[in-house]
């Protein structure tokens, strides 16, 4: 039992980086998602979510950190690392997880539209693929979630003022 409550003391600690990478994305005007990959207690890499920035598919929080992981690392395998994500994986970013051999994976908020590793189905533990991970949701999850909903509050707001002034002119 002690065990298992330091491993859940790690894993706020780690997701209080990946928020902070939220953070940035807010910042950059993007959906509040941030990643880090942990190894050896120790953050190797980081992302968040840059999709409107860059117009890439791909540039998802996990997606960039794993990419940049993988350059750190010098190779697509990334066995001895934990991913901790602010949102629950879509099923881009989970085949992402599963091809980079990544073990263990922490979120924070589930996903109701997309999320693939327990909200719509579980890609990550489904054994008919060569590899699993272990996934633990809800850590953070009240502040992860708050993040999210505090924007799109904020974005649909905003619309609401833009069309009312349009309708004024």
């Amino acid at each position: 039992m002690k065990k298992s409550v330091m491993k859940m003391c790690e894993d706020e600690k780690w997701m209080q980086y990946a928020m902070q990478e939220a953070k940035k994305a807010e910042a950059v005007g993007e959906v509040p998602i941030g990643a880090v990959i942990v190894k050896d207690n120790e953050v190797i890499a980081s992302g968040y979510n840059l999709r409107e920035t860059s117009q890439l598919t791909s540039s998802h929080a996990e997606f960039i950190a794993i990419e940049r992981a993988n350059n750190i690392m010098g190779s697509w395998r990334l066995e001895d690392c934990t991913l901790y994500v602010t949102l629950e994986p879509c099923p881009m970013c989970a085949g992402a997880i599963l091809q980079a051999r990544i073990p263990r994976v922490v979120y924070g908020a589930p996903d109701p539209k997309a999320g693939c590793t327990g909200t719509l189905m579980n890609l990550l533990q489904d054994e008919r693929f060569n590899h699993q991970a272990e996934v633990f949701s809800g850590v953070q999850e009240e502040q992860c979630g708050q993040m999210l909903s505090d924007f799109f509050k904020r974005i649909r707001s905003q619309k609401k003022k833009l069309k009312s002034s349009k309708d004024l002119q």
